[in-house]
């Protein structure tokens, strides 16, 4: 693939060389016109292994988009350009570990694998262990609908990288549910083995706390799924933290597009 450089600007393709731009990336890129047709694709047996690898990455791509519908309303400012990327990844990783189906078919037990997620930053750029560093901990309910966030006394100013600007900020405990995803010969795609519960979700605030004030109380932040839900075995609830960054102005908070972190750190 070429990177263009030179000042020429155009759309489109000329010759056979196509340009095209890259979400997340910056500049224009390149490549050849070409390669076998859409029907050699689908019916052709030397691109059987491709067919196989199309179908299992359509349910990884599923699967990835189910997380991050879960916590849709983080997502703006938590998420980098390249979050669907990784998660979709992630997910063929799980994938690849299902012995029991054949190629093109193999199941996405996220019950089994949830190693593979846990500890994912959705922003690359910003760890959230590199801003948050004060003590903290996470316990969940025997029933798995619930969750409680507890953060003990600190100061802000010890324990928060903060960015400049920023006076208040707020703690997030997230919870939501990703449902293993298996191959459905009908339907001929991948589905959800519980599409009752997943992407369910509670996120969960602390009150607006201002950065120069130490804490002088434990904080507790509870997150509760909706409904009272009955959890199964082929569900996994992803449970995750993260912290927002603001400027008050007068009575308003004005919440910052940058700083903000959020990170799965457990999963139960």
């Amino acid at each position: 693939m070429a990177r263009q450089t030179g000042p020429i600007k155009y759309k489109g393709t000329l010759g056979e060389v196509r340009h095209f731009k890259i979400k997340g990336l910056k500049g224009d890129f390149a490549g050849l016109k070409g390669g076998p047709s859409g029907e050699q694709v689908k019916t052709a047996p030397e691109f059987e292994r491709t067919r196989e690898n199309m179908n299992e990455f359509g349910g990884c791509a599923a699967a990835a988009k189910s997380v991050r519908v879960g916590l849709a309303q983080l997502m703006k400012q938590m998420s980098d350009p390249q979050l669907t990327g990784r998660l979709t990844a992630i997910m063929k990783k799980i994938n690849l570990e299902d012995q029991t189906e054949a190629r093109g078919y193999r199941a996405i037990l996220v019950s089994t694998q949830g190693q593979h997620l846990n500890g994912l930053n959705f922003n690359k750029n910003i760890s959230f262990d590199s801003v948050f560093y004060a003590p903290f901990s996470l316990t969940n309910t025997p029933t798995r609908d619930s969750a409680d966030l507890t953060v003990a006394p600190f100061n802000p100013l010890n324990f928060i990288n903060a960015p400049a600007g920023a006076t208040h900020f707020r703690l997030i405990n997230a919870i939501s549910v990703i449902s293993d995803y298996a191959y459905n010969s009908t339907s001929n795609i991948y589905e959800p083995v519980n599409a009752a519960l997943n992407e369910l979700s509670d996120v969960a605030y602390s009150g607006y706390l201002d950065l120069a004030t130490p804490i002088a109380t434990s904080t507790t932040i509870t997150a509760t799924l909706p409904g009272s839900p009955t959890m199964t075995a082929d569900v996994s609830v992803l449970n995750s933290i993260g912290i927002e960054f603001y400027q008050q102005v007068g009575s308003d908070f004005y919440l910052f597009n940058s700083g903000n972190a959020l990170k799965i750190q457990t999963i139960f």
